[in-house]
């Protein structure tokens, strides 16, 4: 495979695992999820309840077994956009390619165990994009504007850092302009960092202090605030190699980010502020993501099991890790145990998604060089000595 390939390929997948396996432990504590697996969760596990259909707060979903959850599914979504179009995105692209698969297009959704639409397995506030585009008729570019603030945005934007390979400003320009359709706030602003995050990861040589130092280069607000501060507390270490080493490198990570974190210590009894715009808060999930990969050195393995660990929002932060990881060390770092499983649990052909990106996104960057080549041609005419007689023209 060509890099590019090798690398698209990391990032969906890589997501995709580390979605899978933390939709088992999603809205619980550390301590729940150790007492209900009996210790910590190695790989994939079973559903918290026997009976999930009927089971709350989770029914009607069947999470774990291996199961994609929706941020898998709207990540996909995402991905035949790309290759429909095979150029960036805008806002426009959301409300004229992204709607009608979302309400027109049966697929098979696994946690329903049945082929159902995309719509129909969302969160309310996915299902926004839906209602305000489709039914409100609302401005793309602002029909984000409303919608409860959360991750939701964020959790299906690793593609656009595969359009932007090796560009994270253009990967924050463009994943902010298609994500106004969804989100505004630091919902939409997170979208945007873990867009530009994936763009560096995905570079050739790129380095885990090139990821960083992307992320806070166009982070603003209480998004830039949260990951300096997880980039601060977690510069340098050892990886844990203990279960109680774990455990700590989560409580350091929790404490780091709480105080950006709208939710609340208690997730599913959220604080009286929780999902609201603001100027000085953060999604949790992905400074949590950041700071489990720093805590692991960029681990593939070690970054995702510690997210799936921690509970609370564990999927899109496993996720979000899992593709900043993969996107760091290639499809190799992403177990093929794992993959394998998840694919085939989930009936889901992701090394396909991943390619089917990689050939868009070799359009995209093909038709990138070409404007950049005929830019320069224009900035050197632009400033060529000489090119105007003296008195102006003719």
């Amino acid at each position: 495979m060509t890099w590019l390939e090798d690398r698209a390929v990391a990032v969906i997948t890589g997501a995709a695992v580390g979605d899978a396996l933390g939709g088992a432990t999603e809205g619980w504590t550390p301590e729940q999820i150790e007492q209900r697996h009996g210790g910590r969760v190695t790989g994939i596990v079973g559903p918290w309840y026997p009976n999930w259909r009927d089971a709350r707060p989770i029914a009607p979903y069947h999470k774990g077994d291996g199961h994609i959850t929706d941020d898998t599914l709207m990540t996909r979504a995402i991905v035949e956009v790309y290759a429909k179009r095979r150029a960036h995105l805008d806002a426009y692209a959301m409300a004229e390619d992204l709607v009608p698969l979302m309400m027109g297009e049966p697929r098979w959704v696994p946690e329903l165990e049945s082929t159902a639409l995309l719509l129909q397995r969302v969160f309310l506030a996915e299902k926004w994009i839906v209602t305000r585009l489709h039914y409100g008729h609302a401005d793309p570019r602002e029909a984000g504007v409303g919608n409860v603030v959360n991750c939701g945005a964020a959790m299906y934007v690793a593609p656009v850092g595969i359009a932007n390979a090796g560009d994270p400003g253009g990967a924050y320009a463009e994943a902010i302009d298609l994500t106004g359709a969804h989100q505004s706030s630091y919902g939409r602003e997170a979208a945007g960092v873990l867009a530009a995050m994936v763009a560096a990861a995905v570079a050739p040589g790129a380095t885990l202090a090139d990821v960083t130092d992307a992320g806070l280069r166009v982070a603003h607000d209480g998004t830039a605030a949260a990951l300096g501060a997880v980039a601060r507390e977690f510069a340098d270490g050892v990886p844990p190699r203990t279960d109680d080493e774990e455990r700590e490198l989560a409580r350091r990570v929790r404490e780091t980010v709480a105080p950006f974190d709208s939710v609340g210590p208690h997730y599913r009894e959220m604080s009286l502020d929780a999902r609201r715009p603001s100027r000085t808060k953060s999604i949790e999930e992905l400074p949590a993501a950041l700071g489990f990969v720093l805590g692991h050195r960029g681990d593939y393995r070690g970054a995702v099991l510690a997210a799936v660990n921690y509970g609370r929002d564990a999927d899109s932060i496993a996720s979000m890790a899992g593709a900043l990881c993969a996107g760091l060390g290639g499809a190799a770092a992403v177990p093929a145990e794992w993959l394998a499983a998840v694919s085939e649990a989930s009936r889901m052909d992701l090394r396909e998604t991943g390619l089917l990106m990689a050939s868009a996104a070799a359009d995209i960057l093909r038709a990138d060089r070409e404007r950049a080549l005929a830019r320069a041609a224009a900035l050197d005419a632009l400033t060529a000595p000489g090119a105007v007689p003296i008195g102006g023209p003719a």
